[in-house]
């Protein structure tokens, strides 16, 4: 029988401090805070980052301008510098309480390697899952020539004609903020975008035109991005733009407790605010409360509402967040999960000191 392809420790008499799950900044800086308060971190990732397209990530002190896969590669090489970390590949199938009450068990594999572990607490840094609107050549444009962070991207856009695609009903105030790097902005709705006349008198007050007619593609070459081609065959000359995608937190690997699923629908029907009651019903398991969107619904510092389970970066509310942004929620979020594994603490302020 040969050997596991990664050192994961896989007795149930060994016991680390925090899981991390997920490996972007948010994740990593947590791990690293988390090293240096002398916990003990497994950090678990799949190596299957959202922004792997981007070819430049920008507003990170220090590093602007750096690629995002290099950005990860130096925070893990940092990580990986403690004995008190444990850094694997896998991509987590299961974490759910422990059998015993007593922490929480991992369970992973990659490329036929199993990962089985366990942990006094879990940090949920997993991102999200981008879905585009239906055009054959956006990604074939995405990262270079045609971007989703706005704060990220549109410095190096300036001036240019640029076009946004936009199918969600956030189409004018998203619109209005890319406008303010360009003076010709043509939103695109795909017809899908649901935009009232209030809305188009703001966008043609800012300069913005508002093309409505469904679109059929992006047109460029090796050398980037030239037009949008709509359906009816016309192709308005653009250089780039921004796209809208929408995200999805895929968490059914996340069993936090029994019945948070029904908790999670209710909270989405009810505006985030359902699963009170429960809470209040005696000897209630507490549940994982999720946002009309999906997102692990968490306090300033990271706490879900199950102890013992915290969250940080773009898959807690509101969504995506830039590189700097995330590794500073990250930070925050360490310092409150090494103080609650103090515990008996009577001044939390939470703050990282």
């Amino acid at each position: 029988m040969s050997s596991p392809a990664v050192p994961v420790p896989t007795s149930e008499d060994i016991v680390h401090d925090v899981a991390v799950i997920g490996a972007g900044p948010a994740g990593l800086s947590a791990a690293l805070n988390l090293v240096r308060a002398k916990r003990t971190v497994l950090l678990v990732d799949a190596n299957r980052p959202r922004n792997a397209a981007t070819l430049r990530s920008h507003g990170f002190l220090t590093r602007d301008g750096i690629s995002p896969l290099e950005l990860r590669k130096l925070g893990r090489t940092e990580v990986e510098g403690y004995p008190e970390a444990t850094v694997v590949q896998s991509v987590v199938d299961r974490v759910a309480p422990a059998p015993d009450g007593a922490g929480w068990t991992v369970h992973g594999s990659w490329r036929g390697v199993e990962l089985d572990a366990r942990a006094r607490t879990v940090v949920v840094a997993t991102g999200l899952r981008e879905e585009f609107p239906a055009l054959p050549m956006l990604r074939a444009f995405y990262g270079t020539s045609m971007h989703s962070c706005v704060e990220c991207d549109a410095y190096d856009k300036a001036g240019q004609p640029l076009a946004f695609v936009c199918e969600t009903d956030d189409v004018v105030d998203r619109a209005l903020l890319i406008a303010t790097w360009t003076d010709d902005l043509i939103v695109y709705t795909n017809g899908v975008a649901p935009l009232d006349d209030a809305g188009r008198a703001r966008l043609d007050a800012a300069g913005v035109r508002v093309d409505e007619r469904p679109v059929a593609d992006l047109e460029g070459d090796r050398a980037g991005m030239t037009g949008v081609r709509l359906a009816d065959g016309h192709v308005e000359p653009r250089t780039g733009g921004f796209v809208r995608p929408t995200w999805h937190a895929d968490l059914d690997w996340l069993q936090a407790t029994v019945g948070a699923e029904a908790a999670d629908a209710s909270d989405s029907a009810h505006g985030g605010a359902a699963g009170d009651a429960d809470r209040d019903t005696p000897d209630a398991p507490p549940v994982l409360r999720r946002d009309p969107d999906g997102l692990l619904v968490v306090d300033r510092v990271g706490r879900t509402s199950v102890p013992g389970l915290y969250a940080v970066g773009d898959v807690t509310p509101p969504g995506p967040e830039q590189l700097i942004v995330a590794a500073g929620h990250g930070a925050a979020t360490a310092a409150a999960v090494h103080r609650d594994l103090v515990g008996g603490l009577t001044d939390l302020r939470d703050a990282v000191q």
